[in-house]
C-alpha cells in the first residue's frame, strides 16, 4: 500500500489531545474522519509524538497507508477540503509519498518544541490560548542560565509525569534555550524524544527561577533528585507548540 508522510497543524484547544481516546474528540479522529470521508477507507494515521489536550502543533508529522497511489499535492488539497467542511482546527501543510521503512515515530532523530509565556498586568485576549500568562516580570536570563542545568544525558524522573508511559526516564536533552522579546519569553527545546508533561515541567519550574523562588543550583539539584516533589507547577498546556520533527535525508536547519 502507498504510503504517505504529512506534515500536519493544529489548534489544540478543542481537542482532547492527539490520540484517539473514548472520552472526546482528537487530532488523530479529526484527520482519519477526513481520511474516511475522502477514500472511504479506515485508516490508522500515525503520529510523531502525542500531545495533550490544548497543546498545539505547527509541524507534527504523521503517516498513513492508503490503497490509491494519490498525487501528493491533491491528497492534501482534499483532506483539508473535508477538514475544512468538518469545521476542524487542522490543516495539512505538506504531503510526501515516502516507502514503507518511514514511520512517523520510530524514523525520528529529533523533535523541536517551543513554549511561550507572557508576561504582562493585563490578561491576554488575543493570546488566550496560545502562551501561559504570568503578570509578573520574570528574570529570562536566570532562567535559561537555569535552563543549561538541564542540558545533557540524564536521569529525567523529576520532570516526568507520574502517568508516563516510557519505559526509562533517561533522555538526552539536547538544548534548552529561554529568550525574551518585549514581554514574550520562548523556551525552546530539542530532543530526540521526550518524557511525558517533560517540557511544561520545564517550563513551570524555570518560571520559578525567573521569579527568583529557585536558582539554578536549585533546578540542578531538583533533577538529581529524580523526585517528582522537586518539581516546580506543571505549566499549562496552552502555551506548548510542536514546532518540527526531523529525519534522515532531510534537509536540517
Amino acid at each position: 500500500m502507498p504510503r504517505f508522510r504529512m506534515t500536519v497543524e493544529y489548534d489544540g484547544s478543542p481537542y482532547v489531545g492527539w490520540q484517539r481516546q473514548d472520552n472526546g474528540h482528537s487530532v488523530q479522529s479529526a484527520l482519519e474522519n477526513a481520511v474516511l470521508s475522502l477514500t472511504g477507507e479506515t485508516a490508522s494515521v500515525r503520529g510523531a509524538g502525542r500531545t495533550d489536550s490544548g497543546v498545539h502543533a505547527k509541524g507534527q508529522v504523521v503517516h498513513v497507508d492508503l490503497t490509491r497511489a494519490w498525487v501528493p499535492y491533491k491528497l492534501r488539497n482534499a483532506l483539508n477540503a473535508y477538514l475544512a467542511l468538518a469545521s476542524e482546527r487542522v490543516a495539512v501543510l505538506d504531503v510526501r509519498a515516502v516507502d514503507d521503512s518511514f514511520d512517523a515515530r520510530f524514523s525520528a532523530i529529533r523533535r523541536h518544541y517551543l513554549y511561550r509565556i507572557i508576561t504582562r498586568p493585563s490578561r491576554l485576549a488575543l493570546e488566550a490560548e496560545r502562551a501561559w500568562w504570568v503578570s509578573k516580570p520574570l528574570d529570562h536570563e536566570v532562567m535559561h542560565a537555569a535552563a543549561q542545568r538541564l542540558v545533557g544525558h540524564h536521569d529525567f524522573t523529576t520532570f516526568r509525569s507520574a502517568h508516563c508511559q516510557a519505559n526509562s526516564p533517561m533522555r538526552t536533552l539536547d538544548r534548552l534555550d529561554v529568550t525574551r522579546t518585549e514581554d514574550l519569553i520562548e523556551i525552546r527545546a530539542t530532543a530526540q524524544s521526550f518524557l511525558h508533561n517533560q517540557i511544561r515541567s520545564f517550563a513551570g519550574t524555570l518560571k520559578l527561577a525567573g521569579e527568583g523562588k529557585m536558582t539554578p543550583d536549585d533546578v540542578e539539584a531538583a533533577l538529581k533528585a529524580r523526585d517528582r516533589a522537586a518539581c516546580g507547577p506543571v505549566a499549562p498546556p496552552e502555551g506548548l507548540f510542536f514546532l518540527r520533527v526531523d529525519y534522515p535525508g532531510d534537509d536540517l536547519v
